[in-house]
């Protein structure tokens, strides 16, 4: 029988050039890293020529990500034509605070998905629809209204094929240099968390409604 693939076979095209020694290509390593994230920068170009990114929230669903949004949008409009994409997920974990101002930098976990998407039709986009409601709170598809015929026609999913795929991080403390380790500056890592506050309910919420339980990965409660 044989073992499952635990890295991506990425083309070296695609592998960081800068720093290599920080990358990796271990897909359980990148499935945590988009497990925790909420949000990528999706890239595209235009038909002239222009590159586009912008800030959208995703889904990682098995091997393949899903964006959603208007069917009337600019990446859907690429994937109809086959554009390639570049999508970016960074976590930020710390500021790192050196001796001096060359060395100052940040600890984070990155991974960074090429490829060409697919838009998603019928049976699979509904289901990716509940997957986006279900990423933010668990149980939340089947208590809300699922979208009517108007809605599911105004939106459009995309599925990127996690392929072309590779995973950045940096951690640790700081790389001083030997001569400055004596300077009188303070130098050492500032953790950052994303932390997750107590809800606010809508004016007109109903009476009793119960506001959903929370359980983002890496994050840390205020309730």
């Amino acid at each position: 029988m044989s073992r499952p693939i635990s890295a991506y076979a990425t083309e070296k095209r695609f592998r960081p050039k800068r720093a290599p020694e920080r990358a990796s290509y271990d897909k359980a390593l990148v499935h945590a890293i988009l497990d925790e994230a909420l949000m990528a920068h999706v890239a595209y170009g235009d038909e002239a020529g222009c590159p586009h990114v912008l800030p959208m929230y995703f889904v990682r669903d098995g091997e393949s990500l899903l964006l959603h949004g208007s069917a009337k949008m600019g990446q859907a409009k690429a994937a109809r034509r086959g554009a390639p994409f570049c999508v970016n997920v960074t976590l930020l974990d710390g500021l790192v605070l050196a001796r001096s101002g060359f060395h100052h930098s940040v600890n984070y976990r990155s991974v960074t998905v090429h490829g060409v998407p697919e838009i998603l039709e019928g049976a699979e986009k509904a289901r990716a629809l509940d997957l986006t409601v279900e990423r933010l709170a668990k149980g939340r598809a089947a208590e809300v209204r699922a979208a009517n015929a108007k809605e599911f026609k105004a939106t459009v999913v995309l599925r990127l094929k996690l392929q072309q795929v590779a995973a950045k991080t940096r951690t640790g403390g700081v790389n001083d240099e030997p001569e400055d380790m004596d300077l009188p500056v303070w130098a050492g890592v500032i953790p950052l968390h994303l932390a997750v506050g107590a809800p606010i309910a809508d004016e007109q919420c109903a009476p009793g409604a119960a506001a959903p339980s929370l359980a983002l990965p890496g994050s840390q409660s205020e309730r």
